[in-house]
């Protein structure tokens, strides 16, 4: 069997991007894969626009489908006209839900951080139309199911794929170029920056911290909102935050080698597995993550009132153990090289294919 595989690729800038060129590497070595050619379809899909054309192609000649974020209702909101939304959305959850779909139409200026629209995943028509649905962890599972119960769904770990490590020299003069003192424990939010990543609270959280601890805290990445960045504008400027922009796949490396921490939350969350948070974690770093059904071997914190203090309060303990992060960080690598190998995920696309296609 011959796979025909449709996704984003490098230098396109998108976590889905790289995954797929790993997956890609990686199925390769199991079989042919003719990248936007003929061949048992898998199609990548995503919340942004780089996946519209791949989308449509989904439902216009029906393949396996990978859900990267289990929520689609922000991407049809950014490639649909208000009809075409209005229908779609009394498609998914009937027509009594009129009112209501027009009602987020007006309101989807704040869909990215509003829960509201994270309740409504959308997910209808490409679960119906696929002969096979991919998703990456339970919840996204459980959603696509509520949607379209007959969808035929397979569970496949997110992909890791042990990145060359940087030599100790490189990391100690990275650390000594961004003025992180050995003793000093420094976190790091990384990627694309949206409201869902709570940087907000993180910048709260770690100006309650930096005068207990001697710790730093590195923000890398581009926000995805001007008003977004506006807004938190003044907490980025605090002493001890190092911030940069979006990194090359090689300096990304290299800074999460130098990383102590790494804080990945993700509320509302959209039924996705983060790479970020695999990728950390594959190189025996502690993530905290937001308290959900998809964190293994990661620091939960609990979103609502609580998160910044709960948060903080976190952060002061791996700051002031470092034993205990050293072994939090190793267990998480453990994890991640035993259930995401890429040959082992590699095989169970195959596998889902090969039942697809039967």
């Amino acid at each position: 069997m011959t796979a025909g595989f449709f996704s984003p690729l490098p230098p396109a800038p998108t976590g889905v991007a790289d995954y797929s060129a790993a997956l890609l590497r990686a199925m390769r070595r199991h079989g042919e894969v003719r990248v936007n050619g003929a061949g048992a379809p898998l199609y990548h899909v995503g919340n942004n626009h780089l996946h519209r054309a791949i989308y449509t192609r989904a439902l216009r000649r029906p393949g396996v489908a990978v859900l990267h974020d289990a929520v689609l209702h922000h991407f049809l909101l950014g490639i649909m006209n208000e009809p075409d939304y209005l229908a779609e959305f009394t498609y998914n959850y009937g027509e009594w839900t009129a009112a209501l779909a027009g009602d987020l139409w007006c309101r989807r200026a704040r869909s990215a951080g509003d829960p509201e629209y994270f309740r409504y995943p959308m997910l209808r028509r490409i679960a119906e139309s696929s002969a096979g649905i991919v998703v990456h962890n339970a919840a996204a599972r459980r959603m696509v199911l509520a949607h379209a119960p007959q969808a035929r769904v397979f569970e496949i770990p997110h992909l890791f794929e042990p990145p060359p490590e940087p030599s100790g020299a490189e990391v100690e003069r990275l650390r000594e170029h961004l003025g992180v003192m050995p003793s000093t424990t420094l976190f790091a939010v990384l990627g694309h920056l949206r409201e869902s990543k709570r940087l907000g609270s993180v910048l709260r959280a770690f100006d309650k911290v930096r005068s207990d601890v001697r710790a730093a805290l590195l923000v890398a990445g581009d926000i995805v909102s001007s008003d977004y960045e506006r807004a938190i504008a003044p907490l980025l400027q605090a002493p001890g935050v190092i911030r940069l922009p979006a990194l090359g796949e090689r300096d990304w490396w290299l800074h999460a080698h130098a990383v102590d921490a790494c804080i990945n939350l993700r509320y509302p969350q959209a039924g996705e597995t983060s790479g970020i948070g695999v990728r950390m974690m594959g190189i025996g770093k502690p993530v905290l993550v937001t308290t959900g059904e998809d964190t293994p071997s990661c620091v939960p914190i609990d979103p609502g009132p609580a998160e910044v203090d709960m948060l903080a309060e976190m952060m002061r303990w791996l700051a002031r153990f470092p034993d205990d992060a050293r072994s939090l960080g190793a267990a998480a690598r453990r994890h991640i090289r035993e259930q995401h190998d890429p040959d082992h995920v590699a095989r169970l696309y195959w596998q889902a294919l090969e039942e697809c296609r039967a």
